[in-house]
């Protein structure tokens, strides 16, 4: 077993956007672990909440007001490269997003290989 240094990245996301989100992630980034590429993760189903603020511009909901919206989990691993890192989040996840800021989670963590 090879312990190799990887960012997780988990992203929520509106279950009609999910298969976008997932093309716009694998056209930019390969997401090999070991021997297998395009290697996500979803779980579902989940809610999320918001309240935009002020300012906000929100795709769904109104300002002021508490919005509840279905929701579903999104991983996948990354080599621990600071630079593809900001790639994937600035060409493979914002641009294939509904939301004005996406939930996008970054862990520092281990993957174990054989």
């Amino acid at each position: 077993m090879t312990l190799r240094p990887v960012y997780r990245v988990t992203v929520f996301v509106p279950p009609a956007h999910l298969e976008a989100l997932k093309a716009g992630l694998c056209a930019v980034e390969p997401l090999v672990l070991g021997d297998y590429a395009e290697v996500l993760w979803t779980a579902a189903p989940g809610e999320e909440q918001f309240r935009p603020l002020a300012g906000a511009r929100p795709a769904q909901g109104s300002v002021g007001e508490l919005a509840r919206l279905p929701s579903v989990r999104l991983e996948f691993s990354l080599p621990r490269e600071p630079e593809r890192l900001a790639r994937v989040i600035d060409e493979g996840i914002r641009p294939h997003h509904p939301w004005e800021v996406p939930a996008i989670f970054v862990d520092e963590c281990w993957a174990a290989l054989p």
